[in-house]
């Protein structure tokens, strides 16, 4: 493992201290590319506006124009946390401004498989729909939009995803209006939002053409702001990157959780995860909340999540979320079984130079399709490779075919990847999408050999010496007049996340003492300059030296009542 110190521009650091930031976060900021302090204003008129968001205005008169006529509105969600946040969103918001007739239909993972499909956009007209929109799904969806269209339908499409590409052109489905900042000549300035963002900023612009149409004024209009917790938990359960918009966003969701301005199913959520909503951190989004949300998708239906955030009655809230928490404990104990199979299997491939393969790609047919990104991720954290875990299909007829779900690291565009995949061996993926980071295929089962072969020859192309090593970035040293547990809570009550990481800090320390303890993790008395301090290294057993460069993060720990600073240790540089 290297670890690697950020670089902090001092005179971004220097601005931000004079105009009041606390010098430590100050120092944290300008590392992680903040210059000015106005763009740690987290207050509500600091958001982008709803008008560079291209179709926004045009589903906001498509919206009032289905409310004034009465009609019914039916939202396709997706069945991950953000898909669920979105149309708990969507819901709450339309009923929030005017819409009598709002449903809502969430695919089956295994039966109908991802977005908006043919057989999807029948059982929305089943239903009795005038008007389809999609929440973080849609973008590709190029059948079930025109199967919808054939219908008789309206379709509004809301994703965030990136169009499909055909022989490298953008293409988009014929939908009515589309709303995703990814769309060729887009304007909007934070390209990462997520679906429920999309769907939040489309509630904004249709609260300002309810205004200009005098169905609201300024003065009565409905508060959507009371939809953020909704916002915050699906932002960063998504893993989309925090930008300065996203951050404004989670801030405002977490300030309103804190202040006790939540729904029912999210209080309810916090309590089955043993959380405490009054000192709500973005690692309860990640961590806690989105995972149990995320379960239901994966092992059961998403009909229970969607149904927690949406329900205002606290005993129904409480049982749902209890639901949830026990799906999401049946999910780790799928995944347990599921990894060691995987670790196993990935052992095995690595070479007489204690080296794995540049990529590495799983089967097994008793792995359940709906945890194997979960599987992919944790391989691809212990070996420092792009990772693909497959699964039988459990569609109907679909016996032949195998899922996977990809994990990628640092320098490796797993979407780009599997295009490259495709050209090679036409007719080896069936289907495919993603980004960078995550991406999913199916294939034919007698195929995945060819597949492995071909993503294994992509990698070693793409991949050098540099990409492979694994690598820490880090804060420097901890200045000792900060080892403090208010420090702590200063620290965890910022936004941090994807693309504006958490602080971890990095230092030599003297190793006094170290046990395992619960046979899997490593806690530690050091030396800190100079100072004792407690540590722990969850998922670690081989002992340290008496002398190590560590990577850790600032925690607290409780002991009859008395609160004491940890560091929780995520790597070493021996």
């Amino acid at each position: 493992m290297k670890i690697h110190i950020r670089d902090v521009p001092p005179r971004a650091a220097w601005a931000l201290q004079q105009a009041g930031v606390h010098p430590l976060l100050a120092q944290l900021y300008a590392a992680r590319g903040v210059r000015t302090a106005d763009e740690l204003d987290e207050g509500l008129g600091r958001l982008l506006s709803p008008t560079s968001l291209k179709g926004a205005k045009e589903a906001a008169i498509f919206l009032a124009d289905a409310i004034a006529a009465d009609k019914r509105i039916c939202i396709v969600a997706d069945y991950d946390c953000d898909g669920a946040t979105a149309c708990a969103v969507g819901m709450r918001g339309l009923r929030l401004l005017g819409a009598q007739h709002v449903s809502y239909l969430v695919p089956d993972r295994v039966v109908d498989g991802y977005g908006l499909t043919a057989p999807i956009a029948d059982r929305v007209k089943s239903s009795g729909a005038d008007v389809l929109v999609t929440v973080d799904n849609g973008i590709a969806s190029f059948d079930g939009v025109a199967r919808a269209k054939a219908l008789g339908m309206q379709v509004l499409v809301t994703d965030h995803h990136l169009p499909a590409l055909t022989d490298g052109l953008i293409g988009l489905p014929d939908a009515d209006v589309i709303v995703n900042p990814n769309q060729p000549g887009c304007e909007f300035e934070s390209k990462s939002i997520a679906g429920v963002g999309v769907m939040f900023y489309v509630l904004l612009a249709l609260r300002a053409e309810l205004r200009a149409r005098d169905v609201f004024t300024a003065q009565n209009q409905p508060k959507v702001d009371v939809l953020l917790p909704l916002v915050a938990l699906g932002t960063v359960a998504d893993v989309v990157k925090l930008d300065a918009n996203n951050r404004r966003l989670v801030a405002q969701g977490l300030k309103r959780i804190r202040s006790g301005y939540l729904q029912a199913g999210v209080a309810s959520l916090f309590v089955a995860a043993g959380r405490k909503a009054n000192v709500a951190t973005t690692f309860d989004f990640g961590f806690a909340l989105g995972p149990r949300i995320n379960a239901a998708g994966r092992l059961a239906d998403m009909t229970l999540g969607i149904e927690c955030l949406l329900t205002d009655d606290a005993a129904r809230a409480d049982e749902l979320a209890r639901t949830l928490d026990s799906i999401n404990r049946e999910r780790r104990d799928i995944e347990a079984d599921m990894r060691e199979q995987a670790q196993l299997a990935a052992d095995a491939m690595i070479d007489i130079d204690d080296e794995p393969p540049p990529a590495i790609a799983i089967y097994e047919p008793s792995f359940h399709e709906g945890v194997v990104g979960i599987v992919a991720s944790r391989i691809k954290d212990k070996l420092h490779r792009p990772t693909f875990v497959f699964a039988a299909s459990q569609a109907e007829g679909k016996q032949h075919e195998i899922k996977g779900s990809g994990r990628s690291i640092a320098g490796f565009h797993l979407r780009d990847a599997l295009d490259l995949v495709a050209k090679r061996q036409p007719g080896v993926l069936l289907k495919f999408g993603g980004h960078a980071m995550a991406a999913g295929c199916t294939i034919e089962e007698k195929n995945f050999e060819l597949f492995e072969h071909t993503l294994q020859q992509v990698a070693r192309e793409w991949l050098d010496a540099a990409t492979l090593t694994r690598r820490i970035d880090t804060d420097g040293p901890l200045a000792a007049e900060f080892r403090r547990t208010d420090m702590v809570d200063t620290l965890h009550k910022e936004v941090w996340g994807q693309g504006f990481a958490a602080p971890t800090f990095s230092e030599e320390v003297e190793v006094v003492s170290q046990r395992l303890v619960g046979e899997k993790h490593l806690a530690l008395k050091l030396k800190h300059q100079g100072q004792p301090v407690d540590g722990i290294w969850f998922g670690h057993t081989e002992p340290l030296p008496a002398r190590v460069t560590l990577a850790f993060r600032l925690d607290a720990d409780e002991w009859q009542g008395v609160r004491r600073v940890r560091f929780l240790v995520e790597a070493a540089e021996v």
